[in-house]
């Protein structure tokens, strides 16, 4: 199973993430957006996704993605089972979603260091 320690490690690593706590909910942001929340019980994940995709992903693999509750439904998001997923699929997810909410800049800087880090 994905736990928080396994996302902090990631988001720790992304420039401009920042983790809040808010209303009893851990929280990844970049300024003000929200591209990652993990539910009370930390049992679920939401994270950024393109909404035209949403469904199609859900039907595809029903055991591990969920429809946002409906007030989120309006926005690019989907909600994950943290049990049904491994790390490898929790990083693509996140890092998705956080190249979703930077400048692409930033993105392009981050995805260039990773490469040279790795080689």
């Amino acid at each position: 199973m994905v736990t928080i320690d396994d996302i902090r490690r990631l988001t720790s690593t992304l420039p401009r993430s920042e983790e809040h706590l808010i209303r009893d909910r851990v929280k990844f942001r970049v300024g003000k957006i929200v591209y990652a929340a993990l539910s009370r019980d930390e049992t679920t994940m939401g994270c950024g996704f393109p909404k035209e995709e949403r469904e199609a992903m859900i039907a595809a693999e029903p055991e591990k993605f969920l429809m946002p509750r409906v007030s989120d439904q309006r926005f690019n998001w989907i909600e994950v089972r943290l049990d049904a997923i491994s790390v490898e699929e929790m990083h693509e997810l996140v890092l998705d979603a956080w190249r979703g909410v930077v400048p692409k800049r930033v993105a392009a800087e981050h995805a260039s260091k990773t490469v040279r880090e790795d080689a």
